[in-house]
């Protein structure tokens, strides 16, 4: 087993892990893929003030999300197939985060079922996130299970009424479970670890829609429906009709703009997040951690600013929250944990990211998270309004 020190070293892992069209599904973007790469590589651009002669005892990550307590300002993002990055995928990565004291959020579009997330972390809270779908009982139907697990808080994706158009995911054929073709079966024979946890489990398709869908029995039935289902004429109207029958804590995901920030406000919604769906929606559109201090600026004293895309150590974690993000989620850092390693992977991963916003917090002469702000950053160097 070769040391990890780093996400790099997971994701590296991952690859030779896990069969290739839920890889790429992970790691790529849309179109030609230049959001996708600017998410990662615009937090390399923002330099850091370090700080010496400062005491760094007593330091603490400690930080609160929507009125949770969380080891460190960090969430597990909704990632759709993650029960193919690893069997029973959900299930080992909600156990991770369970047990470092960070939130899960489970994907609509997840291989385990709500239901098999909550029996599989003995009832342990976590959060749902959904799509909204034109088949409005399908989602009430969701809705109340995810009240039954006890989810604490309601994820509403707003950036995904169409599909962005993913040429690795049309080019591998992307399916769960996956397509018996001659590429894939030579493909898959190459990942034994990833095959003889398959075979242990049920789990191998849409957990929270097959069976629970009028007619959506097995996967052919579901390609169809989900083509159907994605609702372009999503609007505010929607969102509002969503928080009442929740009736719980919400958070909006999938934010760039100021207008649309503002927009959210009269939701009263508890948090919004700052996302562009990690780069694979809309290609060209300008990277999260850019479009985060215009919104911070305009809202971000009226409701609680949660960021994602291109988290891949602790100290894009710190930057974020430099920028006025309360917090981050990661998507891609959790699939190549999972996908190396199974549940010790995403604890690794977790571990290494916590390491790396502990030491450079101390490096910039900070030892409490919730003292952080752009004064740790070094002028001409970050994005601003």
């Amino acid at each position: 087993m070769p040391v990890i020190t780093n996400i790099e070293d997971l994701r590296v892992l991952a690859q030779k892990r896990v069969p290739r069209m839920f890889y790429d599904y992970a790691d790529s973007g849309s179109w030609t893929e230049s959001t996708y790469r600017a998410n990662s590589s615009d937090f390399q651009k923002i330099k850091l003030r370090q700080r010496v002669a400062v005491n760094m005892e007593g330091r603490s990550t400690r930080s609160t999300m929507i009125g949770q307590d969380v080891a460190m300002p960090v969430a597990i993002a909704p990632v759709g197939l993650t029960g193919m990055q690893h069997a029973d995928g959900e299930i080992l990565a909600a156990r991770a985060a369970k047990k470092f004291g960070i939130p899960f959020t489970l994907s609509t579009m997840s291989i385990c079922s709500i239901e098999d997330v909550s029996k599989g972390t003995d009832g342990h809270p976590f959060w749902f996130q959904l799509y909204m779908m034109k088949d409005r009982a399908f989602i009430e139907r969701l809705i109340e299970r995810a009240k039954a697990a006890r989810c604490s808080a309601l994820v509403l994706t707003l950036d995904l009424q169409i599909l962005g158009q993913r040429h690795k995911d049309l080019k591998n054929g992307l399916s769960a479970p996956p397509k018996l073709t001659l590429p894939n079966i030579l493909n898959i024979a190459t990942k034994p670890r990833w095959v003889l946890g398959m075979l242990g489990t049920p789990r191998r398709e849409f957990g929270n829609i097959v069976g629970h869908v009028k007619g959506v029995e097995n996967m052919s039935s579901l390609s169809a429906w989900t083509a159907q289902q994605f609702d372009p004429a999503l609007n505010w109207g929607d969102v509002e009709w969503i928080k009442k029958r929740w009736g719980g804590k919400i958070i909006l995901k999938g934010i760039q703009d100021v207008e649309d920030a503002k927009l959210a406000l009269n939701t009263g919604a508890d948090a919004i997040v700052v996302s562009n769906h990690g780069g694979r929606q809309l290609d060209g559109a300008q990277s999260s951690i850019e479009a985060l201090p215009a919104i911070v600026d305009a809202v971000g004293q009226r409701i609680e600013l949660h960021m994602d895309g291109g988290i891949r150590s602790g100290q894009d974690v710190l930057k974020a929250r430099a920028l006025g993000a309360r917090a981050v989620y990661i998507g891609r850092a959790m699939a190549y944990g999972l996908g190396a390693m199974g549940e010790a992977g995403v604890s690794r991963a977790l571990e290494i990211l916590h390491k790396e916003l502990d030491i450079t917090m101390a490096f910039c002469g900070r030892t409490d998270i919730n003292t952080v702000d752009r004064s740790i950053l070094l002028p001409g160097t970050y994005p601003t309004a």
